[in-house]
């Protein structure tokens, strides 16, 4: 093997600016922060939500993205904590910069406790789609990601947008279908804090979309097959 020596992608960046960089790597500090989170949302869900998972044998070795449904703010930590060792350490919630780094606490919060990195719902360019992209390969990291935009408020599960096919689209990266149960009774959109009630994640096969085109259309065709992966993991949970 041939080691090579390359400097942090968020190197030399101003605090305030690294916060929201996609470039942003963890540093001592943030990997403990992100650790001591990670085992305080643990204990939340399964003494709160009685937390259940099925399908985790299907989880690859990072890069991957694990996609769902989206009516809760338990859905990124659910997700999150379904993930083990170097995948739960490389995972990165993408996360509405327009909710979460609109300010200094708030960002401080996503970056080093969620390890959250934003995407600006109405501008973000195709540049820093392609610095994520870049880095969920070379870095082997896992995105959780939600193809709806944003929260459902009544509990169904909306369509997914096609930008979920830029990070994937003609690479290896597999695509992790899931389907989260209860999330929308225990802490709907409506409500400031979550209230007690059963969670269950089922986790499906990965799907591989290395010969789909890099182009709109092959964006298209990802979104579409996710959304009826999911929709087909909602319906067995049902």
């Amino acid at each position: 093997m041939t080691w090579q020596l390359k400097p942090a992608r968020d190197l030399g960046l101003p605090a305030q600016e690294r916060l929201r960089s996609h470039g942003r790597e963890a540093g001592l500090g943030s990997v403990v922060v992100h650790g001591a989170w990670r085992a305080l949302v643990r204990a939340h869900l399964a003494l709160l939500h009685r937390y259940e998972v099925t399908g985790q044998e299907n989880l690859p070795e990072p890069p991957f993205v694990m996609v769902a449904n989206h009516s809760s703010h338990l859905d990124a930590l659910c997700l999150g904590a379904a993930l083990h060792g170097p995948a739960a350490r490389h995972a990165h919630a993408l996360a509405a910069g327009d909710t979460f780094f609109t300010s200094g606490a708030t960002s401080l919060f996503a970056a080093y406790a969620l390890n959250a990195l934003p995407v600006w719902r109405k501008r973000t360019r195709a540049k820093e789609l392609e610095t994520l992209r870049t880095r969920l390969i070379e870095d082997e990291l896992v995105y959780i990601l939600f193809p709806e935009g944003t929260r459902s408020r009544d509990g169904s599960m909306g369509a997914f947008q096609p930008g979920l096919g830029a990070f994937v689209a003609g690479s290896a990266v597999p695509v992790v279908p899931c389907h989260l149960q209860g999330a929308f009774a225990a802490w709907p959109a409506t409500r400031s804090w979550p209230r007690p009630g059963k969670l269950r994640l089922r986790i499906g096969a990965p799907l591989s979309f290395a010969e789909t085109a890099q182009d709109r259309a092959g964006w298209v065709e990802v979104a579409a097959r996710c959304e009826a992966e999911v929709r087909a993991l909602g319906g067995k949970a049902a």
